[in-house]
């Protein structure tokens, strides 16, 4: 009979070690049924190409005339392009490339961004839009109308044709302008039914829009940069083409920049997608 307590005492402490354990199993807390949340599926994309060997050379001779009539190291130079510094180049690169000809200097720039959403609800490309979108609504592209959506229905805070307004937002940070002297946006002698004015793109990538400006800094002549900005997935790429005329009285023509711009990020586009 003297060892009957002892027994019950350890009955008791087993017992409660018993309870104990549910308390602490969270699996024991979960209600039946309940639903469980899975991470939004990453981006098409997990890494980047090397950016300054993006470009085909023979695309860089058509877009930067003047460097093949340099001796062959120079050319080899220019070709070769200076890589964006950044600090991960798993995320952003970049490449940049000049030549300067007789009549004309032209820059091209392209950009690759890799979009990462740190939020297990949201997909990489859902952010990736988001990015997008930023860019494109600080591009200001016009209405139909002609007119930009920051601007009155008088028209009154427009750009001028010569470059002298400067809407914020552009993403080249240069003034966004008409790309001509003609309203409308039509280049002197082109097609009256193209519109060259900044706009939404077809048919690249899963969207995509250009943006055309034409400056002036003081006594320089003017300089045209146009950029095509575009999205695939969770990559966001952009193209910048700049040309400057050696004559103050010439202005570079808006068609045959765009359309090398537009080719060039359409061929990116289908390198990406390879």
């Amino acid at each position: 009979m003297a060892y009957v307590p002892g027994v019950a005492l350890l009955v008791a402490l087993v017992a409660g070690c018993s309870a104990g354990s549910d308390a602490d199993d969270p699996a024991a807390d979960s209600k039946p049924g309940s639903p469980t949340v899975s991470a939004a599926p990453p981006g098409k994309y997990r890494t980047l190409p090397e950016s300054c060997s993006a470009v085909p050379r023979s695309t860089l001779k058509d877009l930067l005339p003047g460097a093949a009539d340099l001796p062959q190291e120079q050319q080899d130079k220019v070709y070769e392009g200076t890589a964006t510094v950044t600090y991960d180049t798993d995320r952003k690169v970049g490449c940049r490339w000049k030549s300067d000809a007789p009549d004309a200097s032209r820059n091209l720039s392209i950009d690759f961004e890799r979009v990462v959403s740190y939020d297990p609800a949201v997909s990489d490309d859902d952010r990736a839009r988001e990015v997008y979108a930023k860019k494109e609504d600080a591009a200001a592209l016009p209405t139909s109308s002609g007119v930009t959506p920051s601007e009155t229905p008088s028209g009154s805070a427009s750009a001028s044709a010569s470059g002298s307004g400067t809407p914020s937002g552009s993403p080249s940070g240069i003034s966004s302008a008409s790309p001509s002297a003609d309203p409308s946006g039509r280049t002197s002698g082109a097609d009256p039914d193209e519109d060259l004015r900044p706009r939404l793109l077809d048919g690249l990538g899963d969207a995509a829009f250009l943006d055309d400006a034409l400056t002036r800094a003081g006594s320089t002549a003017q300089h045209r940069t146009v950029s095509v900005v575009f999205r695939t997935s969770n990559v966001i790429v952009t193209v910048q083409y700049t040309e400057q005329p050696a004559r103050v009285t010439e202005v570079p023509d808006s068609r045959e920049l765009q359309e090398k711009a537009q080719a060039l990020a359409r061929k990116l586009d289908e390198a990406l997608s390879d």
